[in-house]
């Protein structure tokens, strides 16, 4: 496209990122912005443009959830030995990290920079699914809006491993019942990203390159 109006430097550029020797980081980046991009700006151009609402109703509470945070970290410590256990199968393995360390490469610059980017769309996924969809369905559903928001969210986990596919039916049903109960869902984003973490860094554990 960029080649089509003339722009032959740019085209360049870009075919370097795309098909060059950090593709593979490169196309993770670009799918962690637009992951981002989709589970936020459309749902707030529907809450405040078409709903004319405030976000804060849509899981975006920070009044009073530091007393929350307890909660959140028994559910950690809970799932941290199902997480070790899962680290030593061949499927967790050939997942993750979904950008993978080469022998002798550093954590710095490309995988502390992918798992920021990482940690942003958890938070966007957590908006989307147990903020947007949660609070906007809670008046029409109830405490159904939780079921209701898990139909769609496990879909997104069919490709992983069996285990984490069973295991997000049950983490989208608390992470949605507390956002529900809390209002907020900014714990539930730490949580997520907290285990995400300790996935990757165990793999890299295991696979003896960390």
């Amino acid at each position: 496209m960029l080649e089509a109006v003339g722009l032959d430097g740019p085209a360049n550029q870009a075919r370097g990122l795309f098909y060059g020797p950090d593709k593979g980081f490169t196309t993770l980046v670009l799918w962690g912005v637009i992951q981002v991009l989709s589970y936020v700006a459309i749902p707030v151009f529907v809450v405040r443009v078409v709903f004319r609402e405030k976000l804060a109703g849509y899981g975006l509470r920070f009044r009073g959830i530091l007393r929350q945070g307890s909660t959140y970290l028994v559910l950690l410590a809970l799932a941290l030995p199902f997480i070790v256990l899962a680290s030593n199968t061949a499927a967790f393995q050939a997942k993750y990290p979904f950008y993978d360390l080469a022998p002798g490469d550093s954590l710095w610059p490309r995988m502390i920079l992918w798992w920021v980017v990482y940690a942003a769309q958890f938070v966007g996924l957590e908006f989307f699914f147990r903020g947007f969809l949660v609070h906007g369905l809670k008046w029409r559903l109830g405490y159904m809006a939780v079921f209701a928001m898990i139909v769609p969210y496990n879909m997104l986990h069919y490709e992983k491993p069996v285990l984490e596919a069973l295991a997000a039916i049950a983490g989208g049903f608390v992470l949605g019942s507390l956002s529900l109960k809390t209002r907020s869902i900014w714990w539930g984003a730490g949580l997520h990203i907290a285990v995400a973490g300790t996935m990757d860094v165990l793999s890299l554990v295991q696979k003896g390159l960390l």
